[in-house]
């Protein structure tokens, strides 16, 4: 069962933290750090359907394969059979968007990884980036881009922001299902890790920006999404003030223990919130480093 309520402006995201198991999503298990559980669709696990790329992902497709000249990697980390068993695990994990999961379909993880890590680049956990960050795990990357997109306008996503880029694969991800993404990092080393893993697939609809992600990106705002790739206890209110009216934003929120607040902006100067899942991401900070 979700919790849902109105609030005027600023909605501290500490409120947002559920104590009960009322803030977990009906029929999921509480989760552990970044490992999904499996939830009432498991019916589907013999069955899962198949996802069907959507033609303008196909088209897209394949600028997101490596060419001869990349690194070299196991034929088996590029093949389509890996990524679609990880995009059938998230069928059987609940995830239901198909342009969302078409788009998992084709983003290459494991080129956003090190080497060194490639073969587990499809497994449903977390894995290093370096600078004491992390790689999502598919399960909550797809999970938070399909609560973004279940919106008021049928799932169009016409501007997102992304504060904490990380290594890129995220943005690239959001590149498939939003017309323009716009991305934040913090950290100059993540910032110009992404550049790297993201100019040789061409992506023509991602900008990145080095900066404090906690205040946004006035200039290009209003956003119809925003996405936190970091924990924090409130809402930086200039996130609040850049989404538009009708727009979302999704976020992990608390400390030690955290959570998946969705939050939309109702009006000029209120806020709709609603507790999803449990999860565990790294602390948000301000500043660049």
């Amino acid at each position: 069962m979700t919790s849902k309520k109105t609030r005027q402006f600023p909605l501290p995201l500490s409120s947002v933290v559920d104590s009960s198991s009322k803030g977990r999503r009906a029929g999921i298990d509480r989760l552990t750090p970044q490992t999904a559980s499996r939830n009432a669709a498991q019916h589907h696990q013999h069955n899962p359907p198949k996802p069907t790329l959507p033609s303008a992902l196909r088209t897209r497709a394949p600028a997101v394969v490596p060419s001869a000249t990349s690194v070299a990697r196991p034929a088996m980390l590029v093949s389509n059979a890996v990524r679609r068993a990880m995009v059938d695990r998230l069928v059987v994990q609940g995830i239901r968007d198909e342009k969302v999961l078409a788009a998992m379909d084709a983003a290459p993880r494991h080129l956003f990884v090190d080497p060194a890590l490639a073969s587990q680049a499809y497994i449903d956990a977390s894995l290093p980036i370096g600078y004491h960050q992390t790689i999502s795990q598919p399960y909550i990357v797809a999970r938070m881009i399909e609560i973004l997109r279940d919106n008021r306008q049928g799932g169009k996503l016409d501007k997102v922001l992304e504060i904490g880029t990380g290594c890129g694969y995220q943005a690239l991800v959001l590149s498939m299902v939003a017309k323009e993404v716009y991305s934040i990092e913090r950290i100059k080393g993540l910032h110009e890790l992404a550049k790297n893993r993201l100019r040789p697939l061409l992506v023509p609809n991602i900008r990145l920006h080095y900066g404090d992600g906690m205040l946004g990106l006035p200039q290009a705002a209003p956003f119809d999404g925003i996405i936190l790739a970091a924990a924090g206890m409130e809402v930086p209110d200039a996130l609040l003030k850049q989404l538009v009216v009708g727009g979302r934003l999704i976020a992990p929120v608390g400390g030690e223990r955290q959570a998946l607040a969705l939050i939309e902006r109702t009006g000029p100067s209120s806020w709709s919130r609603t507790v999803m899942e449990d999860c565990h991401f790294v602390p948000l900070r301000k500043g660049v480093v």
